[in-house]
């Protein structure tokens, strides 16, 4: 079984900057393809950026674009989320999601293609 911890997550004002970090056990970190959801209440649970193995990355919101930034590091088994210039509208539960490269399909940006789910850390953002 894979398991899958974010961490990070805290209340900030609005311009100010976070690091999520989302940690990996139980197999080959980098056999798996992963990405960062948030959900607000209410709402559907939305892509936010997505990263291959290889370190490849797709940014699945407009909104996001030039204010977060998704990386890797397969050593420590662990993925993050910058983001900087933090905005109200990004208030949500963050989180982390895995699926195995040879088992993706579809959209990397959409909450069916995971198999395996962190369990979320809290983003606050105060205008």
């Amino acid at each position: 079984q894979v398991q899958l911890v974010e961490s990070g997550g805290g209340s900030v004002q609005a311009g100010g900057s976070l690091r999520l970090s989302c940690a990996a056990s139980g197999t080959t970190y980098s056999s798996f393809y992963m990405g960062w959801f948030r959900q607000s209440p209410g709402k559907n649970r939305e892509g936010v950026a997505s990263i291959y193995a290889d370190g490849g990355s797709k940014y699945c919101v407009d909104s996001v674009k030039g204010r977060f930034t998704i990386s890797r590091d397969n050593a420590k088994n662990t993925m993050y989320l910058q983001m900087n210039n933090l905005k109200p509208e990004d208030t949500a539960m963050y989180y982390c999601a895995a699926v195995p490269v040879l088992l993706l399909y579809g959209n990397s940006c959409e909450a069916y293609a995971y198999e395996y789910w962190g369990q979320g850390t809290q983003v606050t953002v105060s205008s």
